[in-house]
C-alpha cells in the first residue's frame, strides 16, 4: 500500500474513533428480580452471573435481542438478554458516604445520607453538575454526579 493510501486509512480510522468518543453513553437496568448474565449473545452460552432488579448497567454493543453490558467494575464484559434491561435509570453511589440535597447546589439542606453501592432512581436528566434522585424508600434530592455511576 502507498504511504498516501496508509495516511487515508489511519486518518479514516482515526475519524471513527473520534465520532465513536462522542456518542453519548447509555445505561439501563435490570427489570427482573433475577437476570442471568452470559459469557456469549446466547442462552446456551456460558452463565456468569445473577444480579437483582434495578442492577445498572452500561451499553456496550447491542445486537438483535441481545446486549454486551459492562457495570460500575468495569469488568469483565458480559451479556444479557435485551428484554431484561428496562428504560428506568438507575445510578450508583461509588464515594463512601454521599449527602443528598434539597436543591441541587453544595449549600442545601442534606434531605439524607447515602452509603457506597445504594441505587439510586435517576429522575430528571443530571443538570449543572447535580442529578435529582430517589432513594427506593421514597426520599427525593440531589445528589452531585461526581459521587455517582450511571450517567
Amino acid at each position: 500500500m502507498a504511504t498516501g493510501a496508509r495516511w487515508r486509512v489511519a486518518l479514516a480510522m482515526l475519524a471513527l474513533l473520534a465520532a465513536g468518543g462522542a456518542q453519548a453513553l447509555e445505561f439501563r437496568a435490570t427489570v427482573d428480580a433475577a437476570t442471568i448474565l452470559y459469557d456469549g449473545p446466547s442462552a446456551k452460552s456460558r452463565r456468569v452471573f445473577v444480579v437483582g432488579r434495578d442492577y445498572p448497567f452500561e451499553v456496550v454493543v447491542a445486537l438483535e435481542g441481545w446486549v454486551k453490558v459492562r457495570d460500575m467494575a468495569g469488568a469483565p464484559l458480559a451479556w444479557v438478554e435485551k428484554k431484561a434491561l428496562g428504560d428506568k435509570r438507575i445510578v450508583v453511589v461509588k464515594v463512601p458516604v454521599a449527602d443528598v440535597l434539597a436543591a441541587g447546589e453544595p449549600a442545601a439542606k442534606s434531605v439524607f445520607r447515602v452509603e457506597q453501592n445504594v441505587l439510586l432512581e435517576l429522575l430528571e436528566p443530571p443538570a449543572s453538575g447535580w442529578a435529582r434522585v430517589r432513594h427506593r424508600d421514597g426520599q427525593t434530592g440531589f445528589i452531585a454526579i461526581s459521587q455517582v455511576w450511571g450517567l
